[in-house]
Protein backbone atom coordinates (compact mmCIF):
# COMPACT_ATOMS: atom_id res chain seq x y z
CA UNK A 1 0.00 0.00 0.00
CA UNK A 2 1.49 3.32 -0.50
CA UNK A 3 0.38 5.02 2.28
CA UNK A 4 0.19 2.89 5.72
CA UNK A 5 -1.79 3.73 8.50
CA UNK A 6 -0.23 4.67 11.51
CA UNK A 7 0.82 1.63 14.02
CA UNK A 8 -2.30 2.22 16.61
CA UNK A 9 -4.43 1.84 13.33
CA UNK A 10 -6.86 4.63 14.73
CA UNK A 11 -6.85 8.42 14.00
CA UNK A 12 -6.52 11.10 16.53
CA UNK A 13 -8.54 13.91 17.95
CA UNK A 14 -8.71 16.81 16.27
CA UNK A 15 -9.29 19.15 18.74
CA UNK A 16 -7.11 20.34 21.80
CA UNK A 17 -8.34 20.30 25.47
CA UNK A 18 -10.20 23.58 25.99
CA UNK A 19 -7.32 25.25 28.56
CA UNK A 20 -4.36 24.92 25.88
CA UNK A 21 -6.02 26.64 23.27
CA UNK A 22 -4.60 30.25 22.53
CA UNK A 23 -7.14 32.90 22.61
CA UNK A 24 -6.87 34.29 19.08
CA UNK A 25 -7.43 30.63 18.02
CA UNK A 26 -10.51 29.23 17.83
CA UNK A 27 -10.42 25.75 16.70
CA UNK A 28 -7.90 23.19 16.50
CA UNK A 29 -6.79 22.24 12.78
CA UNK A 30 -4.91 18.86 11.80
CA UNK A 31 -3.76 19.96 8.01
CA UNK A 32 -3.02 23.62 9.46
CA UNK A 33 -0.77 21.60 11.89
CA UNK A 34 0.82 19.31 9.13
CA UNK A 35 1.49 22.56 7.11
CA UNK A 36 3.67 23.70 10.00
CA UNK A 37 5.33 20.45 10.78
CA UNK A 38 3.76 19.99 13.60
CA UNK A 39 1.81 16.95 13.21
CA UNK A 40 3.55 14.17 11.46
CA UNK A 41 2.57 13.15 7.63
CA UNK A 42 3.97 11.28 4.82
CA UNK A 43 4.27 14.19 2.29
CA UNK A 44 4.13 13.25 -1.58
CA UNK A 45 3.89 16.92 -3.08
CA UNK A 46 4.70 20.28 -1.94
CA UNK A 47 5.12 24.18 -3.50
CA UNK A 48 4.98 27.11 -1.56
CA UNK A 49 1.09 27.24 -1.66
CA UNK A 50 -0.28 23.42 -2.18
CA UNK A 51 0.59 19.80 0.25
CA UNK A 52 0.04 16.56 -0.81
CA UNK A 53 -0.19 13.99 2.20
CA UNK A 54 -0.85 10.48 2.78
CA UNK A 55 -4.18 9.86 4.20
CA UNK A 56 -3.94 7.61 7.64
CA UNK A 57 -7.39 6.47 7.35
CA UNK A 58 -6.51 4.05 4.46
CA UNK A 59 -9.65 2.78 3.23
CA UNK A 60 -8.60 2.28 -0.08
CA UNK A 61 -5.08 1.28 -1.40
CA UNK A 62 -4.72 4.87 -2.89
CA UNK A 63 -6.20 7.36 -1.05
CA UNK A 64 -4.17 10.73 -0.77
CA UNK A 65 -5.31 14.29 0.51
CA UNK A 66 -4.19 17.61 -1.44
CA UNK A 67 -4.66 21.04 0.52
CA UNK A 68 -4.16 24.37 -0.03
CA UNK A 69 -1.22 25.56 2.66
CA UNK A 70 -3.51 28.29 3.27
CA UNK A 71 -6.80 27.50 5.76
CA UNK A 72 -9.66 28.21 2.88
CA UNK A 73 -13.16 26.46 2.80
CA UNK A 74 -14.19 24.06 0.95
CA UNK A 75 -16.09 26.57 -1.37
CA UNK A 76 -13.14 29.08 -1.20
CA UNK A 77 -10.65 26.45 -2.59
CA UNK A 78 -13.63 25.39 -5.30
CA UNK A 79 -14.06 29.18 -6.59
CA UNK A 80 -10.44 28.90 -7.73
CA UNK A 81 -9.20 25.10 -7.78
CA UNK A 82 -6.29 26.21 -9.63
CA UNK A 83 -3.28 24.28 -8.58
CA UNK A 84 -4.43 22.00 -5.66
CA UNK A 85 -6.89 20.48 -8.60
CA UNK A 86 -3.57 20.13 -11.13
CA UNK A 87 -2.09 18.36 -7.80
CA UNK A 88 -4.54 16.29 -7.36
CA UNK A 89 -5.34 15.02 -11.00
CA UNK A 90 -1.96 14.61 -11.50
CA UNK A 91 -1.49 12.51 -8.61
CA UNK A 92 -4.48 10.39 -9.63
CA UNK A 93 -2.86 9.59 -12.85
CA UNK A 94 0.50 8.64 -11.63
CA UNK A 95 -0.85 6.54 -8.58
CA UNK A 96 -3.82 4.74 -10.19
CA UNK A 97 -3.23 4.56 -13.86
CA UNK A 98 -6.21 2.21 -14.62
CA UNK A 99 -8.62 5.19 -12.69
CA UNK A 100 -9.40 7.27 -9.70
CA UNK A 101 -11.84 9.22 -8.27
CA UNK A 102 -11.50 12.78 -6.94
CA UNK A 103 -13.40 13.82 -4.22
CA UNK A 104 -15.08 16.62 -1.89
CA UNK A 105 -17.05 16.48 0.61
CA UNK A 106 -19.10 19.54 1.77
CA UNK A 107 -20.70 20.09 5.35
CA UNK A 108 -22.24 17.94 7.81
CA UNK A 109 -24.84 15.93 5.40
CA UNK A 110 -21.33 15.53 2.76
CA UNK A 111 -19.70 14.16 5.67
CA UNK A 112 -17.05 17.03 5.57
CA UNK A 113 -14.63 16.18 9.09
CA UNK A 114 -11.97 19.09 8.61
CA UNK A 115 -12.79 22.54 8.15
CA UNK A 116 -9.74 23.21 6.07
CA UNK A 117 -10.37 22.77 1.66
CA UNK A 118 -9.25 19.43 0.51
CA UNK A 119 -9.62 17.36 -2.17
CA UNK A 120 -9.42 13.39 -1.82
CA UNK A 121 -8.01 11.63 -4.50
CA UNK A 122 -8.99 7.62 -4.12
CA UNK A 123 -8.22 4.46 -6.43
CA UNK A 124 -5.89 1.71 -6.56
CA UNK A 125 -8.86 -1.03 -6.83
CA UNK A 126 -12.60 -0.24 -8.68
CA UNK A 127 -14.54 1.82 -6.47
CA UNK A 128 -17.66 0.64 -7.22
CA UNK A 129 -20.92 2.50 -8.20
CA UNK A 130 -21.71 6.07 -7.62
CA UNK A 131 -24.08 6.81 -4.17
CA UNK A 132 -27.35 6.17 -4.78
Amino acid sequence: MLCERASTGRQTSCRLPRKVRAPLIQRYCVFCEIVARRAPATVLYESDAVIAICNVLGWVPVMLLVLPKHHLTQAELWEDIGEVGRVAASLGREHCPAGFRLLSNFGRDGMQSQDHAHVHVLGGRFLGEYVS
